[in-house]
């Protein structure tokens, strides 16, 4: 969330950012009706405290008696109003950064740079789906008789492949310092709202298990990020770097009749996620350096790309600057979104109490997070990007050490 100081003082600056992003500049004026009422309310049970504590050292029993059910009157009613303040400016996204593009929606995202040549085929190229039904590693028709639209069974070599897109990003990640990470799979319902990830809005994209009063997570990163909740962290242990590879669960909600075809947006997927927690100083590099990370694995693959800066109206609530990488799926004939990165400056970490030390004073850490493999996303780019005539798909040399051969075909 943002500091109610900050909006006070940049009301109309704040009106600005939560109109581009789409939502109604309303809700900051409900923030400061409600931070008006909050602070009056503090200041007449403080004001109650103080008699009570004179009362009680001058023994005036009755009107210390008196103050007092005053005070059980009012501290309920400050309860309330702190949850309300609570609730509405969790409402509030994150400020954007100075380079991100203002637009509506994603027809206004800003292609930054690009990498890499399409290959020309002297065939017309196969989708994934085609390609990874006929080589037998691709079932979705199985997986809709067995649990549903959206889910899909990889089997032999795409298996292998996803094996090796794991080890491939964990010697990268480990040469990098990243400390790998097993998290949990499940999330309380207040952490996941504390990590901006779960709302009204948003709720409706989740898994609950409503037995247990808990969400499946949609990225290994909302169990990543609250890991030093309410911890102060030391400045010269930042910036802090993790990664995990798990699955992520998500309804896709609002997305019927889009890419329903194939495995590019599935109700389960496996992703490889990293998450970092830095300075304020060293944040915006921090996000450079991830997306250097997401360029650095692709042009190993040797798979062209394009970096698009997100604009106001696509990228997310918390995020102060959202980038992704989109590659080139010849099947498709266009870019299709494989990576994102999101800096969050200190919206998350003000809702988590996760703060730094630094010389001697306290503040909140700036928090990453970003993918580095999408693993049926990256899958579908390999299919086709190093697809043959015959069906064939050679392997990306990168990876040939872990899949143990340099091409996958039908029986191989």
């Amino acid at each position: 969330m943002l500091d109610i100081k900050f909006i006070r003082e940049n009301v109309d600056l704040v009106k600005q950012v939560v109109k581009n992003k789409q939502l109604d500049t309303s809700i900051v004026d409900v923030v400061l009706t409600v931070d008006e009422k909050k602070r009056k309310l503090i200041g007449e049970v403080e004001e109650l405290r103080s008699l009570k504590n004179k009362y009680a050292s001058l023994q005036n029993i009755e009107k210390g008696k008196e103050t007092k059910l005053k005070l059980q009157e009012l501290e309920p009613k400050l309860t309330e109003v702190e949850k309300e303040f609570l609730a509405a400016i969790y409402k509030i996204p994150n400020i954007i950064s100075d380079d991100t593009p203002i637009g509506k929606d994603e027809s206004e995202n800003k292609v930054i740079r690009k990498w890499g040549e399409s290959k020309k085929f002297n065939f017309t190229p196969k989708d994934h789906l085609e390609l990874g039904t006929k080589l037998g590693i691709i079932d979705t028709e199985l997986a809709g008789r067995v649990t549903g639209t959206r889910f899909t069974y990889l089997k032999g070599d795409a298996v292998l492949l996803q094996n090796a897109l794991y080890q491939f990003a964990l010697e990268v990640l480990l040469k990098k310092g990243f400390i790998p990470v097993l998290p949990p799979l499940f999330i309380n319902p207040e952490v996941y709202v504390k990590m901006a990830r779960l709302s009204p809005e948003t709720e409706a994209e989740r898994y609950l298990i409503p037995s247990d009063n808990q969400y499946l997570i949609g990225s290994a990163e909302h169990t990543l990020g609250p890991m030093h909740m309410d911890q102060t962290l030391n400045e010269k242990d930042l910036p802090l770097r993790y990664f995990a590879f798990t699955p992520a669960f998500r309804r896709e909600a609002g997305s019927y009749g889009k890419d329903t075809k194939g495995i590019l947006r599935q109700h389960q997927f496996d992703k490889l996620e990293m998450e970092s927690f830095s300075t304020p100083e060293q944040g915006l590099a921090e996000q450079d350096f991830f997306v250097g990370i997401q360029e650095e694995l692709m042009q190993d693959l040797e798979i062209p790309y394009q970096v698009v800066a997100i604009c106001t109206g696509d990228m997310g609530g918390p995020d102060y600057r959202q980038m992704d990488i989109e590659s080139w799926m010849p099947g498709q004939g266009k870019y299709r979104e494989t990576h994102t990165s999101d800096y969050m400056t200190d919206y998350q970490s003000r809702r988590l109490n996760t703060k730094v030390r630094i010389k001697d004073t306290t503040e909140f850490v700036h928090m990453n997070d970003a993918t580095a493999f999408a693993i049926g996303r990256t899958i579908i780019a390999i299919l086709e990007n190093y697809q043959n005539g015959d069906g064939s798909i050679n392997i990306p040399q990168v990876l040939q050490k872990w899949m143990g051969k340099e091409k996958t075909e039908v029986n191989s």
